[in-house]
């Protein structure tokens, strides 16, 4: 009886779990092209805020949220042109100098490569900021770390795969990406990145991860 009680409870958190993911307003791309567990993707300009962040890929990930997750809770100079929608439930102690920004979804987190092998790894973790949201019209971080910038249109090849991650993990999916872009006759450009959808207490088999790497035809 207690096996099927708690059986059920994981269905249901699961559901609920599923149910906020999917939310979560995600970044606008055409699907060009799918062989699952490979897609080709064609992105619309997008804002983002990021920050740069020193350490392993857990540490960057967890460090580079809590900074980002500051900047949408509140910790921003407010701007009179700002009318977000669903914002994340938490309040400013300030609320003349902040405004709360909708929660999206993934996490991006980018590697940098550094010359110097004495030197910390160093990753960009970024958020995707609303639809409509604009340079202008975004509130200013009040954290010098956090920097603000538009993405343009681009095609990028992903790979999609569900469970929990680490380094080498991140980097099997990585290569067997660069081979998929191989075999399609694709120019990869720029760093991988590694984005993850969902929160830290998801069941692994509804966590959804994903690399991706920008291409030209």
């Amino acid at each position: 009886m207690k096996n099927t009680y708690l059986q059920v409870s994981v269905f249901l958190i699961s559901l609920l779990i599923a149910s906020v993911a999917m939310a979560t307003e995600e970044p606008k791309y055409v699907l060009l092209e799918k062989s699952e567990p490979f897609e080709l993707r064609a992105y619309s300009p997008r804002i983002v805020a990021e920050v740069k962040v020193e350490g392993d890929l857990d540490t960057a990930s967890s460090s580079g949220f809590r900074i980002l997750a500051a900047y949408i809770f509140g910790k921003n100079q407010v701007s009179e042109k700002i009318a977000m929608t669903a914002p994340v439930g938490i309040e400013s102690s300030d609320q003349s100098k902040s405004t709360k920004i909708a929660m999206t979804a993934p996490v991006m987190i980018e590697g940098n490569k550094s010359s110097d092998k004495t030197s910390n790894n160093q990753w960009t973790v970024s958020f995707l900021m609303p639809a409509g949201s604009t340079l202008d019209n975004l509130p200013k971080p009040l954290d010098s770390q956090v920097r603000i910038r538009e993405l343009p249109s681009e095609k990028r090849a992903v790979i999609t795969f569900s469970g929990f991650y680490n380094e080498e993990k991140v980097q099997e999916k990585t290569q067997s990406l660069r081979e998929w872009i191989k075999t399609k006759n694709l120019k990869p450009t720029g760093e991988p990145q590694f984005a993850r959808y969902n929160p830290p207490w998801t069941l692994p088999f509804m966590r959804r991860n994903e690399i991706l790497i920008q291409v030209l035809d």
